[in-house]
């Protein structure tokens, strides 16, 4: 189960903290995480927020360093603040939220769904083959700032859908965007009480527009080609 085992911590985190963190243990930090923070990640959560009394502007500073969640398999982070960069690398199974990102985020990610709710560097999503990934784009920079010789960029758009159930699963990432996002941010508020996302959701509406949408093109096509084949098959029971 959740938090079965929670732990609080309060400080700075040395490299590689949460690494291969396993299902039902939580991990609270109060203050800021190194490199390779959820490297390996196989379960669990993750939560970083800034020292109670920093003065800072989370969003846009840094509280984790360069190649968080490499290769991480399953979990969830959020953190209320930066990151260095090559976040998600080579990512395959986490959920996370951060609010910023530096160079090459998402780069060879093959599942998972991330979240960026600020600026991000360049060359993102660079051989990213599977996931999603949603970015908050107030300033209108992340087009030139992403690779997309693998991936499609697209404006999220309100579905007028209100079901979310098996929303996290893989077969339901080509739809309901808009309550995806919601509900991550919820959940980032919920874990972080974080300001940028309270912000976010007091508009949603309004804000949705600056949402894109970061969809690996023969990903796209392999789960277009699956609900394609099982409409085929329930008609054929019919």
């Amino acid at each position: 189960n959740e938090d079965s085992i929670c732990i609080n911590l309060k400080g700075t985190a040395g490299q590689s903290f949460g690494a291969f963190l396993a299902k039902g243990i939580t991990l609270n930090l109060e203050g800021e995480g190194n490199d390779y923070v959820g490297k390996g990640l196989s379960g669990g959560r993750i939560t970083i927020v800034p020292f109670k009394n920093s003065k800072y502007e989370y969003d846009k500073n840094i509280i984790v360093g360069n190649t968080v969640l490499y290769g991480a398999i399953d979990g969830e982070c959020y953190f209320s603040g930066v990151a260095g960069e090559r976040f998600a690398v080579r990512n395959s199974g986490a959920v996370a939220i951060v609010e910023g990102t530096g160079d090459h985020c998402c780069e060879y990610m093959t599942g998972g769904i991330i979240m960026v709710l600020g600026r991000t560097g360049v060359n993102f999503a660079a051989g990213m083959s599977g996931g999603i990934a949603y970015v908050f784009d107030e300033n209108s920079e992340f087009e030139k700032n992403c690779n997309k010789a693998m991936v499609q960029v697209s404006r999220v758009i309100c579905s007028k859908k209100t079901d979310t159930n098996n929303i996290f699963d893989k077969s339901s990432l080509l739809d309901r965007d808009d309550l995806r996002i919601k509900m991550m941010l919820k959940r980032h508020i919920n874990y972080t009480n974080s300001k940028k996302a309270k912000n976010i959701l007091e508009d949603f509406n309004s804000n949705l527009k600056n949402f894109y949408k970061v969809f690996p093109l023969d990903f796209r096509k392999a789960l277009e080609q699956s609900i394609k084949s099982k409409n085929k098959k329930s008609k054929k029971v019919l």
